[in-house]
């Protein structure tokens, strides 16, 4: 599992955010290693777009403390999940985040894996614990993983305190 010190594992994630008529663009396919180069970056991971508590906690907190994450010298905040780039275009879209955040699909959890932090849940298949981290040009500072069912250490709040 991924830990402090350790450098971003590289991985394909893909985004999108622009919409067509009826969908999302074709997302875009990015290097999570050159994205994490130069900049400091709070990344959170959940087990998938429009799920309860991903909808109702995770990302909301994190868009209501943007604001004092920019203040603390973060970058970007990226959320990201084992679901597809046009999934996630469509769930940043409905929670108002697009432009935010950015949501990165982890499609074949490439990433994920090389975290070290896939779970196969029943009924959902292979997805990402719930986790957050701090990355600085590159390097973990930070890692926070919940245990399974939980949302206690991976919240916005949480990483403030630690930023401090």
């Amino acid at each position: 599992m991924i830990k402090t010190g350790d450098h971003l594992p590289d991985a394909t994630l893909t985004e999108s955010t622009e919409f067509g008529e009826a969908c999302p663009v074709a997302p875009a396919k990015h290097s999570a290693a050159e994205l994490a180069k130069g900049k400091r970056i709070v990344v959170f991971g959940l087990p998938g777009a429009f799920t309860p508590t991903c909808s109702a906690k995770h990302v909301p907190g994190y868009v209501a403390h943007l604001g004092d994450l920019k203040a603390k010298g973060v970058d970007e905040v990226w959320c990201m999940a084992v679901n597809d780039g046009y999934v996630m275009a469509a769930w940043g879209r409905d929670q108002k985040a697009i432009g935010k955040i950015r949501f990165f699909g982890d499609g074949s959890a490439e990433l994920t894996k090389k975290l070290g932090l896939e779970t196969d849940i029943p009924g959902m298949g292979i997805r990402c614990r719930r986790f957050s981290m701090f990355v600085d040009d590159g390097v973990v500072k930070q890692v926070n993983v919940e245990e399974a069912g939980k949302f206690e250490v991976s919240n916005a709040e949480t990483m403030l305190k630690q930023l401090a």
